[in-house]
């Protein structure tokens, strides 16, 4: 890792270190998405990875960087919901021990996606922060190895590989719209994209209410925030105050920020069900929650939607699919 940046090279260099368990995954047209933002809109599927998101970039690239000794200790980490599984399934492909630390705030299908992966489970406190408490307790009193869930070169480097295939699949790229939470997806693309060409928009989109880096930004240095149930679970969480690297990269590289509410979300999920055949969870939508209300202007006319996540409960999906909608 290049001292205290993460550098294209370093995204190139994850590319190779998980090109062989992390499959690349397609790039589909959305003909009803392109009809409302009046420009050719295309779908980042990584919902199609095994964990069911993009975590799994990020977490492989990490333990591939680990050392054996390190290995041998294990590893910890706290999650919003898909970090953990995707934590669980690379350490189980290199017989690795893993624990996963959750908040109660996390559904059960994901605590349920981090067992079923092979991770170790320890529910604690009520917020991604608190569960965060619990992790540090084991690096301290264990010796485990913690993988942040975004704040990390290696992980903002594994997911900053998504940029790399949105640039090959669509190299005449105009705009990238990506969910945000603590930073590490949208900081890895838009320091790649923007490296390619820095005339690229990249825009994060999250929920109006418990966006901590939105208010961050805000504030012009990492805050606290209180953490509320979303459909969007899976953005929720603070930055920690050490924050070393997302908070600068999305300060640096993303050219604006869109909240969107809970009913939008919900239509997000309705419209990815109902139009494009897709099962995506609430923070995986939210770009086409913002397209759909219109709330993102001067896109361009070659647009991609990062997918991030597929890990919804059916229950929800279905009350949301039948109209029962949050206010």
């Amino acid at each position: 890792m290049s001292g205290e940046k993460v550098t294209l090279q370093d995204i190139y260099r994850a590319r190779q270190a998980i090109a062989s368990r992390v499959p690349r995954t397609p790039l589909l047209h959305s003909r009803a998405l392109s009809a409302v933002a009046g420009g050719s809109v295309h779908l980042k599927l990584e919902t199609l990875q095994e964990t069911g998101s993009f975590k799994i970039r990020g977490a492989t690239n990490r333990l591939a960087h680990m050392s054996a000794a390190e290995r041998a200790r294990g590893v910890v980490t706290y999650s919003s919901g898909n970090h953990g599984p995707a934590v669980a399934h690379a350490a189980s492909q290199l017989g690795v021990r893993a624990v996963v630390c959750l908040s109660t705030l996390v559904p059960d299908n994901k605590i349920a996606n981090v067992k079923n992966h092979g991770g170790e489970v320890h529910i604690t406190g009520d917020s991604f922060d608190e569960a965060g408490l619990e992790a540090a307790r084991l690096v301290a009193e264990e010796g485990m190895i913690l993988v942040p869930a975004f704040d990390d070169p290696h992980v903002i480097a594994g997911q900053g590989t998504i940029a790399l295939e949105l640039l090959e699949d669509l190299p005449d790229l105009d705009s990238v719209l990506v969910p945000l939470s603590g930073g590490g997806l949208i900081g890895g693309i838009a320091l790649a994209l923007k490296a390619a060409a820095p005339g690229i928009r990249v825009i994060g989109i999250t929920m109006e209410h418990g966006a901590a880096m939105y208010e961050s930004q805000k504030a012009g240095k990492p805050i606290e925030i209180e953490e509320v149930p979303s459909l969007a679970d899976a953005l929720g969480g603070g930055l920690g105050p050490d924050n070393r690297y997302t908070f600068n990269l999305v300060h640096d590289f993303v050219d604006d920020i869109i909240l969107v509410s809970e009913r939008q979300i919900a239509r997000g999920i309705r419209h990815a069900f109902r139009e494009e055949r897709l099962i995506v969870e609430g923070s995986g939508t939210v770009g086409m929650a913002a397209l759909l209300e219109g709330l993102v202007e001067n896109l361009g006319q070659r647009i991609a939607l990062v997918v991030s996540g597929g890990n919804i409960d059916p229950d929800q999906l279905l009350e949301i699919v039948n109209g029962e909608t949050p206010a």
